[in-house]
């Protein structure tokens, strides 16, 4: 649960309920389709200006990241577009979609991000070890025309 219970003041015995996200209760979908085995998403910037001395203002649109176990269906939503990404190598036309992170409270959708025409501009992978127990990792590297943020029922 994410809400935290914490004392009002320390001379008042009613309480308060701060409400807040737990950062492991999260989802992601590709073209509205969710996707299995995200292990995270980092550096999600929903707005940013870049700050000059003149009265312009221009939003910058930072790329994010996407990590993932790799999986073997090579049809999954999200493998598809990496094969797609590859397959057009250098070519200026890439493979979009729409990927949207949805953050969740007890399984309730609680807001969401939205990347239209969101690009995949890097694919990484974690070391391959002989000594590790752990899942190979997918870091996808997610380049966007601006974020849509929202909140449901607001």
């Amino acid at each position: 649960m994410s809400d935290l219970t914490v004392p009002a003041s320390s001379a008042s015995a009613n309480l308060q309920v701060v409400d807040s996200l737990c950062a492991n209760e999260f989802a992601v979908e590709v073209d509205g389709q969710r996707v299995s085995g995200i292990l995270r998403v980092s550096g999600l910037t929903s707005f940013k200006l870049e700050v000059k001395t003149t009265t312009s203002l221009k939003q910058l649109f930072d790329p994010f990241k996407v990590v993932k176990m790799v999986q073997r269906d090579p049809n999954l939503p999200i493998n598809r577009w990496i094969r797609e990404t590859i397959a057009a190598k250098a070519d200026i036309v890439r493979p979009t979609r729409t990927l949207t992170v949805i953050a969740l409270d007890d399984g309730v959708e609680t807001r969401r991000w939205t990347a239209p025409n969101a690009w995949i501009s890097e694919i990484s992978y974690s070391d391959f070890n002989t000594g590790s127990p752990e899942l190979v990792e997918e870091t996808l590297v997610i380049q966007h025309d601006g974020i849509e943020e929202s909140w449901p029922g607001a």
